[in-house]
């Protein structure tokens, strides 16, 4: 396997409690365990190898000091309209690339429509065409679900779904 795909591999990371607080790449995983932040809970049978030494790619991390994690935001981006609406079609429900999915507006911005986390939506070049610049109804489509602020149980709905794929995640995900 690629060293650069080994490095961009998603790592869970845990709060010295063990809560699932984010996911990672394995780069930064890395730096967090050779900083002595962290400590490998689960690695993976990957190895990356240096001059002098070999290390397995870990698959989860815990920090070894308790963080507080405050009441988070997301910025409003692209990459998290996307994330929140699992890189999904918000129109016809299809699953897609990221490459392949633009953003609409639920209110054209023609029309006063805010880019705002409660006015986009991940829509399918397809769907975004055919909406164009009508509201869903006047375009005869139907949103799957409301448009939201990206939050803390949004965040820990993505962490499940990625431990779906991720077997040693399980048993931190409180499934």
């Amino acid at each position: 396997m690629a060293t650069a795909h080994l490095l961009g591999a998603p790592v869970l990371v845990l709060n010295s409690s063990y809560e699932p607080i984010h996911v990672c790449a394995a780069r930064r995983a890395l730096i967090l365990l050779f900083k002595g932040v962290a400590q490998p809970e689960v690695v993976t049978a990957s190895l990356l190898h240096s001059a002098s030494a070999a290390i397995n790619v870990p698959s989860v991390i815990r920090l070894l000091e308790y963080r507080r994690i405050p009441c988070q935001t997301r910025s409003l981006s692209r990459k998290n309209i996307l994330a929140r609406d699992r890189y999904t079609c918000q129109y016809c429900n299809r699953g897609c690339p990221m490459s392949e999915l633009t953003l609409d507006h639920v209110l054209p911005r023609s029309r006063g429509g805010a880019s705002s986390w409660e006015n986009l939506v991940a829509a399918c070049r397809r769907c975004n065409n055919r909406k164009g610049d009508r509201l869903p109804e006047e375009a005869d489509m139907r949103l799957k679900k409301r448009p939201k602020p990206f939050t803390l149980h949004t965040s820990r709905c993505l962490m499940r779904q990625m431990g779906n794929q991720q077997e040693t995640w399980r048993k931190y995900l409180f499934y």
